[in-house]
């Protein structure tokens, strides 16, 4: 059995990450409500659309999903336009390898669920500050950055939800759905490669209109992604 010395820094690393990743809450808020009222507005019911938030657990994947599915595209279009949009993840967890690897695998998985923005970018500035933490304080470091964000993501949505019933028809909420993106997008356009990426997509986008509902969508979505990596690596060069 471990003893109370052993337990003790795991315990502060917990809090750490509690302390953290409270202001995010600040940000989840305003975006679960704004997708339980959307997902309500496109016809999900209470059990899909939290479903979908907890199962998910994705704002940017959700939202890109859920404008899919407003088109009507075909599902294999729905899940592909999720999995473009949630291929940083992918980084993410390649990146956190060397610092939770040797975690327990219960563990990992949990971290695995719980890795999206926030929780990943606060937990590496914390591992990078301090190399001498240990894989048992990393995990429970991440798992307190989680703490206050989860509960208020899922909590909000049903808020929205519960909200988006009673908002009347006549009120066409329609315009939200491209709204919230455009207020999650624009606060990431920092550099050259994210503006030159933003154009492509908008450019493919409009130049594809007419093609099947999503097809133009995923299209313009990789086109963006290309031209991002293609604008870096010509900085880099310059550079």
């Amino acid at each position: 059995m471990p003893t109370s010395t052993e337990k003790e820094p795991a315990k502060s690393a917990y809090w750490a990450g509690v302390r953290d990743g409270a202001p995010f809450i600040l940000v989840v808020v305003p975006f679960a409500v704004l997708f339980g009222v959307v997902a309500t507005d496109a016809g999900l019911t209470l059990a899909q659309a939290m479903g979908f938030t907890v199962l998910v657990i994705a704002g940017a994947a959700q939202f890109a999903a859920l404008q899919m599915m407003v088109e009507n595209a075909a599902l294999p279009m729905v899940l592909l336009a999720a999995l473009a949009v949630n291929l940083r993840m992918a980084m993410y967890s390649a990146s956190l390898v060397p610092y939770l690897g040797p975690a327990p695998l219960w563990k990992r998985a949990l971290v695995a669920y719980l890795n999206f923005d926030q929780t990943y970018m606060v937990a590496v500035t914390r591992y990078e500050a301090r190399p001498e933490m240990s894989v048992d304080d990393r995990v429970w470091y991440f798992f307190g950055v989680a703490t206050p964000i989860v509960p208020f993501w899922y909590t909000m949505t049903l808020v929205g939800i519960l909200a988006g019933t009673a908002i009347p028809d006549a009120w066409a909420l329609d315009f939200i759905l491209p709204i919230a993106f455009l207020a999650m997008v624009a606060p990431m356009l920092k550099s050259l490669a994210h503006v030159a990426a933003a154009a492509m997509s908008i450019f493919v986008a409009l130049a594809l209109n007419g093609l099947p509902s999503g097809t133009g969508l995923l299209i313009a979505a990789f086109a963006a992604m290309i031209t991002g990596v293609v604008v870096e690596i010509w900085q880099e060069r310059r550079a």
